[in-house]
């Protein structure tokens, strides 16, 4: 019998895709440590230009000290520096995080908001960090796009664009707003363990049939689902 034919719209793909992703990873898990919004938000902007293990070796010592919003809005800088120096650009981080937590205090009553244009207002805040967020903390439709994310959906064919805020409202408009987090965290989860930049594991995957960017023979690729 001949192989069904992959999916040919971006559309059909990003559904086939995000299918396959969720019987593969069955818990979207987000890899950041947290217990609060807070502690998340503290982290996502933390992540900035390193990996979340590195930022998961930091926040015990960060939390403990600044619990908070209340706690963190006046820390010390110069302490802070030396708790989340190991994390790269701590100096801007710092001042981010202070600046943050007083944003916090003064406008929304030491709670993290949930609306994505008062989290982009916050400093190192961008649609990122607001998207994982809504999506993660608050279970709310956000679909984060980090370096993983638009390198997969372009490899995938699920878009064709490099700016962030393009991918986001491509893959947003294939895709119900229920599914938008869950998808990010398991194309993340895949990019990671699966698909390397440098070396993917093309012969381990299971969207290599219908992947067009696959480094396999094309002979000896599976036949795909329609």
């Amino acid at each position: 019998m001949a192989a069904a034919r992959a999916p040919r719209s971006p559309r059909t793909r990003t559904a086939e895709v995000s299918r396959r992703l969720a019987e593969e990873y069955p818990e979207a898990l987000c890899e950041l440590d947290h217990s609060t919004p807070f502690e998340l938000l503290a982290a996502t902007i933390l992540s900035a230009q390193t990996t979340d293990v590195r930022v998961n070796m930091v926040t015990p010592a960060l939390f403990a000290r600044y619990p908070d919003a209340a706690s963190l809005a006046v820390a010390d800088l110069g302490e802070l520096e030396q708790i989340v120096r190991s994390t790269g650009f701590y100096q801007s981080k710092a001042r981010n995080l202070i600046a943050m937590a007083q944003a916090l205090v003064d406008r929304f009553g030491g709670e993290v908001p949930t609306s994505l244009d008062d989290l982009v207002t916050l400093a190192g805040v961008g649609r990122k960090t607001a998207n994982v967020v809504r999506s993660v903390a608050f279970g709310l439709p956000g679909l984060p796009v980090d370096t993983h994310v638009g390198r997969l959906s372009r490899k995938l064919a699920l878009t064709t664009q490099d700016d962030p805020v393009k991918v986001e409202s491509d893959l947003c408009a294939h895709l119900p707003p229920a599914e938008w987090g869950s998808f990010s965290l398991r194309l993340i989860l895949h990019g990671r363990r699966v698909c390397d930049a440098k070396k993917p594991m093309c012969g381990s995957c299971m969207l290599e049939d219908i992947c067009p960017s696959s480094q396999l023979p094309r002979r000896s690729r599976r036949g795909s689902v329609g």
